[in-house]
């Protein structure tokens, strides 16, 4: 078989959907999607008056971009793969679009001329169907957090992973064993945003598509083992300045003694803005299963230092890596989307000079400064998104209709679910 192309974007839900095509498609080019996609769930349900979905105005085209120099090379054999820009009938950028939010609060940042940097964190959970069918948890009874080796994986599925991550020029920082076994983390090296959040979206598919290949559904849910701990997507942000320089150090020490007025700023904004993001950037029910005090979850609306009981953690880590650390997204969120959301959140607190409430002084577990966490479910989620009008019209406001419109119908669909039944809702998409 002759080179191929698989061009692809990732919808409302972090579905990566997209098509094959003819190695002539191999440049700068596009291809054409029903917009009425953004009206499909889960369950494949269309649903008619998803907003801007145009599903009752007849289903009309939208248009799907790439540029040549964004193509590489896949896992799949004799297969190119790209992400690439949705486009309305018109020509115009859809606000659907969920890598053009990121673009656009890229470009929100340039313009106070400072690059985001960005490093994302996964969590997952690999699973196996049993005897009856039914996915139970990959047999690794001697995994250990920050395991490795044949006791935490026995059949090496990460190998697989990491063999084809290096083919495809991922620049991986780490791979081991989390908590809860069989849970593990995979983390890729800070980059410019756009190119470490297409990086994670491929990533994320390659692997799941891997470990599909051996038999194993490796899943990204939030919350897929009630009995378990939770999977999240950790944001790690920095900027570059116009010299090149780390714009969040102010030296080579870092932590909560050493923050300059932009890292202030970011903070002030992220808690500020903590309702809001929750319905953005932890969108499914399993969600608020993972979001729960005592987790270690992102789950309080507070800052601190080197403290994973925190939901936004600032480096100890000083000059170059200077970095802040946001704990509460999971990855059934489009990381596209979710990357917007802090960045906005974060912005918004820079420009506006919100304040900073007190550090964290509690140990997370028996004693919380913070009074407030996130909403309780989706719904109550969804609705304190709605009301943050600040932060919508950041991200983008027919993006966060349609989103809220989705979430909606599925609190509906998934609150009566018992866990296998909740599983089974879940797993194959995320």
């Amino acid at each position: 078989m002759s080179d191929r192309l698989r061009a692809l974007f990732i919808d409302h839900l972090s579905i990566p959907r997209g098509k094959y095509l003819p190695g002539s498609k191999i440049g700068d080019d596009a291809s054409r999607f029903a917009r009425a996609t953004f009206g499909v769930h889960y369950d494949r349900d269309l649903l008619l008056d998803a907003p801007h979905a145009k599903v009752r105005d007849g289903m009309p085209d939208m248009e799907l971009r790439w540029q040549a120099a964004d193509i590489r090379d896949s896992w799949e054999p004799a297969t190119k793969v790209v992400l690439g820009d949705l486009y309305d009938t018109e020509g115009a950028p859809m606000g659907l679009c969920p890598r053009g939010a990121l673009k656009r609060a890229i470009a929100d940042w340039q313009a106070h001329g400072l690059n985001p940097k960005v490093g994302i964190e996964l969590e997952a959970y690999a699973l196996q169907g049993d005897e009856s069918g039914r996915l139970r948890p990959y047999d690794a009874p001697g995994g250990v957090v920050y395991g490795t080796g044949p006791f935490s994986d026995p059949m090496r599925v990460n190998d697989l992973i990491w063999r084809k991550a290096e083919e495809m020029g991922f620049r991986l920082d780490m791979i081991t064993a989390e908590y809860d076994s069989p849970q593990f983390e995979y983390t890729l090296s800070f980059d410019d945003a756009l190119k470490a959040v297409d990086d994670i979206v491929l990533f994320r598919l390659m692997a799941r598509e891997v470990a599909l290949d051996h038999g194993m559904i490796l899943t990204f849910m939030p919350k897929p083992i009630a009995e378990m701990g939770g999977s999240g997507m950790h944001i790690n942000f920095s900027f570059t300045d116009g010299n090149g320089q780390n714009a969040l150090a102010s030296g080579p020490l870092g932590g909560p003694d050493h923050l300059n007025d932009l890292a202030r700023g970011c903070l002030g904004g992220l808690v500020h803005h903590h309702k809001g993001l929750a319905g953005l950037i932890a969108p499914t029910a399993t969600s608020y299963l993972r979001l729960q005090p005592g987790s270690l979850s992102g789950y309080w609306q507070n800052w601190g230092g080197d403290h994973r009981a925190v939901t936004t953690r600032v480096s100890c880590e000083g000059g170059v890596k200077a970095r802040l650390e946001h704990r509460m997204a999971d990855a059934s969120a489009n990381p596209y989307t979710a990357t917007a959301a802090v960045l906005q959140a974060a912005r918004l607190g820079y420009e506006g000079k919100l304040p900073l409430p007190p550090i964290e002084t509690g140990d997370g577990f028996d004693t919380t400064d913070a009074r407030q966490g996130v909403a309780a479910n989706l719904r109550a989620a969804v609705r304190d998104l709605q009301a943050d009008t600040a932060l919508v019209q950041a991200v983008g406001p027919e993006l966060v209709e349609n989103h809220a419109f989705m979430k909606e119908r599925e609190y509906r669909k998934t609150r009566d679910l018992e866990p296998d039944a909740l599983l089974d809702f879940y797993v194959w998409f995320v």
